[in-house]
């Protein structure tokens, strides 16, 4: 899509945050059940839009060690993220104030530990890790949260997650923390939040929670993405929480993801889907079919799953839509005999 400057830069720093791992052969079975993507891939890539700009290009990444396990990958991503210090222009202080939460010795879930690669024109490559909130358990995964948004500075966000974006019991949940490894003044930290069953009156409910965020957004693209505004009862529709530097009392930026993939037959009703979101947010659809293009080894009735998510950006910092690519190394999903639109 020549967003990138630096092609060999930025092939190489993916390559060093897929760690040993990333030699495995694609005409092998994974070394590692990567939660990335749902062939266990361990990249999935996204393009993100936005007005009168050109398009970001973004790769989350889960390293794997040469004889991968729970400790050795996040061992060797730790060791990849040493390497990229040194290199790259990294600003880690809050990676290391919330490391020992996250990182403990006992791992209660295969994912830990996920890179996420920011390419945009004009610009250096940036990185940010995602940690996983139910790491020492579903029952810590509050208590985490807390204590995170404490150390780095937004300790009065978390009843406002509470009470906007976490109220049913087991059906909401805290699925990522997620940092920029940038200067604090400029970098965003995240909370995710998984809503099971959820519809457009539970999510308009988590948007609230966000200031300046235009809540009525919402229905619309449930509708246009999933196909419906009662409960998603597929895979969840997702809520990220994005604070920046003065954000005090509430994030200043909200998302919502539709797992497109379970929503749809194929993967071209999912590309319909996606062109009538950009048609409506007034986003150029040649963007989005480029990116596609780049991915696509396959006629898109052919499978679904190759997109996987689309987002809604609301509030700060670059409000826009984000659609999620994978690249179906290992394996495609049949198409599905039909929609499910209700």
């Amino acid at each position: 899509m020549g967003i990138t400057g630096n092609t060999v830069k930025s092939v190489g720093l993916l390559a060093e945050t897929l760690g040993p791992g990333g030699l495995h052969p694609i005409s092998e079975n994974p070394a590692w059940p990567s939660g990335v993507a749902d062939d266990h891939s361990p990249v999935e890539f996204s393009a993100a839009f936005e007005a009168d700009r050109p398009p970001t290009v973004r790769a989350i990444v889960e390293t794997s060690a040469t004889r991968p396990s729970r400790s050795a990958n996040v061992s060797a991503a730790l060791a990849a993220l040493d390497r990229l210090r040194r290199r790259e222009s990294l600003d880690a202080t809050r990676f290391d104030a919330v490391r020992d939460l996250f990182l403990p010795e006992r791992l209660e879930h295969d994912f830990a530990f996920w890179y996420s690669l920011v390419f945009r024109a004009g610009a250096a490559p940036a990185v940010k890790v995602y940690f996983n909130p139910e790491v020492r358990g579903p029952e810590a995964a509050g208590g985490l949260v807390r204590e995170a948004l404490g150390r780095t500075g937004f300790a009065a966000g978390f009843p406002v997650l509470r009470d906007h974006a976490v109220t049913r019991s087991g059906l909401d949940t805290y699925s990522f923390f997620a940092l920029d490894l940038l200067d604090p003044r400029q970098a965003r930290v995240k909370v995710y939040v998984s809503h099971q069953s959820a519809g457009v009156t539970e999510v308009t409910r988590a948007a609230k929670a966000a200031h300046g965020v235009d809540v009525d957004r919402v229905p619309d693209f449930c509708l246009l993405t999933g196909g419906r505004s009662e409960a998603f009862d597929g895979r969840p529709l997702i809520s990220s929480y994005t604070f920046l530097d003065g954000d005090v009392a509430a994030p200043s930026g909200y998302s919502l993801y539709v797992p497109i993939r379970d929503y749809v037959a194929d993967d071209e009703e999912a590309r319909r889907r996606v062109l009538q979101v950009m048609s409506k947010y007034g986003l150029d659809p040649t963007q989005f079919d480029n990116a596609l293009r780049a991915v696509a080894r396959r006629p898109l009735d052919e499978g679904v799953g190759l997109i996987a998510h689309v987002s809604l950006r609301m509030g700060r910092p670059r409000p826009g839509i984000t659609v999620y690519l994978s690249s179906e190394a290992y394996d495609v999903a049949s198409p599905r005999p039909v929609s499910l639109v209700v």
